[in-house]
């Protein structure tokens, strides 16, 4: 399956979810790239606006309804149960314009967790069904192997180079085959990316890992240094950010589209958000020049 088959998927997806208007729903949690005609993110949505509603929203409050029972408080100071079947618990899950609080060191609420202790884990599993686009295990690994349209990729100096005034490309999270905790674009693994200030950039992000969730985010800061660095909480550019897709199914493997335009000139680091996964190698250098 080529980009433009995908992005097609990934635009028809959005249209089919119009009540999140996301490019790949919840299964995207908190991806600030609205698609092209859609509308943007209930996730991003100001305080006081209407209730998000659709396929993504009806899954979270059914997700959420088979883990809570009455209304006691939570670990890390979420003040009940009933507050995370509403619209804040869910824009706060879903990150919105910044990431979710849990994703920058604090913990799941505790009846979420149950006995586990990898927050990346759980969500893979909660969000595992979740509404979106998916794509095939041969086309991720088609996908994950191509060399994007319009760059030339040097194995030798472990760079993807865009020359124009868009770039397309696909990242594939922990590709099997691969080591693990790693992203994989044109072949290799965690190379740099570089793009001409301006250029609007779409980023095809798809989970290929079993077992936990994964996302992708481009941030300012430098290289992670703790378990939980959680250094996106502002996206270095607006819509740098798909948060978390949950775990592949006999369906397919969840895939989402992150998309911005590489304003600024610097070096950036693209990574996956979720605790701890950074620091074990899924992250990479983003130049803009």
């Amino acid at each position: 399956m080529k980009h433009t088959r995908l992005a097609a998927v990934l635009g028809t997806a959005a249209l089919a979810t119009a009540g999140l208007g996301a490019a790949a729903a919840i299964a995207a949690c908190g991806s600030a790239a609205p698609a092209p005609a859609a509308s943007a993110s209930a996730s991003q949505a100001p305080a006081g606006a209407s209730p998000p509603s659709g396929s993504a929203y009806s899954f979270y409050r059914s997700m959420m309804g088979g883990l809570y029972s009455g209304s006691s408080g939570m670990m890390g100071g979420t003040p009940s149960r009933g507050w995370m079947m509403g619209v804040s618990g869910y824009r706060w899950m879903t990150g919105g314009p910044a990431g979710p609080a849990w994703m920058r060191g604090r913990a799941l609420p505790g009846f979420m967790m149950g006995t586990a202790r990898d927050p990346g884990a759980v969500m893979g599993a909660l969000f595992a069904n979740a509404p979106g686009p998916r794509v095939s295990p041969a086309q991720a690994a088609r996908l994950g192997g191509q060399v994007p349209a319009g760059a030339v990729a040097s194995r030798a100096r472990h760079t993807i180079t865009f020359s124009g005034p868009a770039a397309r490309f696909t990242v594939l999270a922990s590709p099997p085959g691969g080591r693990d905790e790693t992203f994989r674009i044109a072949g290799l693994t965690n190379p740099a990316i570089v793009v001409p200030a301006g250029t609007r950039v779409s980023i095809d992000v798809i989970n290929a890992d079993p077992d936990t969730a994964h996302g992708l985010v481009v941030t300012a800061r430098g290289a992670p240094s703790s378990w939980m660095p959680m250094m996106t909480a502002r996206p270095a550019f607006t819509g740098a950010a798909l948060w978390f897709l949950g775990n592949p199914t006999s369906a397919g493997m969840h895939a989402g589209t992150v998309t911005f335009t590489a304003s600024t000139p610097g070096t950036y680091r693209y990574l996956c958000p979720v605790p701890g996964h950074a620091q074990k190698g899924m992250t990479g250098t983003f130049i803009v020049s």
